[in-house]
């Protein structure tokens, strides 16, 4: 029997007619092995001695032969399948093509502080616009300004702006370093787990991590202070203490002494991020505010400080018990025995954060915490964006291409007032404003 090909006009392939493909599409629409294989032969038989067949032609003749099979179902998933619209195909900066994914380009709305609503509506019109206006293949910048004008119509100004200061980061290939510090309890490892996600950051460190590892290189005996957790690490210090009388002056000068010494290993993480120019998000309890002061100088990095909060008693006290719970090691009993403990470490943490004016967010409900995480890291590329649209969506060959870049001097704008503390429908305006 002669070959047959099979040809596509629309993609302007030929290929020989294979009964291995067609019996495995016949299985991805529901049909047993047994009957994929046997109709896909009936098929070639039908075929006889045809050299060539269009595309459409063969996708008839096994939609034909499936509803004679009496598998409406199966014959209904093939003609769904066979029907589907090619992808969209996005063409980024380097030449690679892949295909337009509505999921990535939700989370990258989700990342300028976007609702997970609007930022899905959206990515629904603009994916919508392109089907329109049948688009097979589009520059990644030209995705991006669609989108951008996209939010400025549908949704407003502001929400435009953050993602056009987001798009000229991301394609600016800075890193990003994220410091997230709190007290136990108010969910710093979740909140690390699904910023990284969403941002797309592969580097993550926990302070608890690098303390249990300084724990195995330095015996109890010689720093007892690292030997215990960092709301009662005071009672180490005891012989150092006499002079002290006030309790909460000692659980002060307790948690300073270990997080002083868990320092150093925070900084050598950040140093090597920077080094590398990765992005990283370093999280726990030792991330104390006045950190910002003590991580090494690049001008090429963008480094964001924060302290999450539960602010207040009741829910803190609920979410020690409940993670207790989830997660037996974590002992919830030993962590609520020491509770008001806790609870004054985090007023000493938001009264640092105060006076380094480091931005609080407050961890009542998980996904607004999320999301004004998203906005003041935004907020803080802010500061010193001066482009204008026209700029950051160019075409990035063109660019490379200009020998001598017209050198623009900043432009004179208005600095937004700056917001310290986020609590779902309160605002507080911070003493830096």
């Amino acid at each position: 029997m002669a070959k047959v090909m099979v040809i596509d006009d629309d993609e302007r392939t030929r290929i020989p007619f294979l009964r291995g493909i067609l019996t495995h599409s016949l299985q991805n629409a529901g049909l047993q092995f047994d009957k994929a294989y046997e109709l896909a032969s009936s098929v070639r038989d039908a075929l006889g001695d045809t050299e060539e067949i269009a595309t459409r032609t063969l996708r008839a003749e096994v939609i034909r032969q499936l509803r004679r099979l009496d598998e409406p179902s199966v014959a209904q998933n093939y003609e769904a399948r066979v029907r589907a619209p090619a992808p969209i195909l996005v063409r980024d900066a380097s030449g690679i093509l892949t295909p337009f994914s509505r999921s990535r380009h939700q989370q990258r709305l989700e990342c300028t502080g976007l609702s997970s609503e609007a930022a899905f509506e959206i990515t629904r019109q603009v994916f919508e616009h392109l089907l329109k206006q049948r688009t097979a293949e589009i520059q990644s910048h030209h995705l991006a300004g669609l989108t951008y004008g996209c939010l400025k119509k549908k949704v407003g100004k502001r929400e435009s702006h953050r993602y056009l200061v987001w798009a000229e980061f991301t394609n600016s290939g800075r890193p990003l370093i994220l410091l997230l510090g709190g007290t136990a309890g108010c969910g710093k490892s979740t909140i690390a787990t699904e910023v990284t996600s969403r941002l797309g950051i592969v580097r993550t460190q926990s302070t608890d991590m690098l303390r249990e590892v300084m724990r195995m290189m330095i015996p109890e005996r010689l720093v007892p202070a690292l030997h215990t957790s960092s709301f009662n690490a005071w009672q180490a210090l005891s012989n150092q203490m006499e002079d002290v009388v006030d309790e909460d002056t000692q659980l002060k000068i307790g948690y300073r002494r270990q997080a002083d010494l868990v320092q150093v290993a925070c900084e050598a993480v950040l140093q090597r991020a920077f080094r590398e120019q990765a992005s990283l998000v370093l999280e726990g309890v030792h991330v104390r505010p006045s950190l910002i002061h003590s991580v090494p100088q690049d001008p090429n990095a963008v480094v964001v400080p924060i302290l999450l909060a539960v602010l207040k008693k009741n829910q803190l006290r609920q979410r020690i018990q409940g993670r207790g719970k989830l997660a037996v090691q974590r002992r919830a009993e030993r962590y609520m025995q020491h509770f008001d403990s806790i609870w004054k470490l985090q007023d000493e943490l938001l009264a640092e954060a105060d006076a380094h004016e480091v931005a609080i967010i407050s961890n009542e409900e998980k996904e607004t915490a999320i999301r004004d995480v998203m906005i003041t890291i935004v907020d803080q590329l802010e500061d010193e964006f001066t482009r204008e649209p026209r700029e950051v969506f160019a075409d990035p060959q063109r660019i490379s291409k200009s020998s001598k870049p017209v050198e623009k001097k900043p432009k004179a704008r208005e600095k937004p007032e700056r917001w310290n503390i986020r609590i779902p429908g309160t605002w507080f305006k911070s003493k830096r404003a």
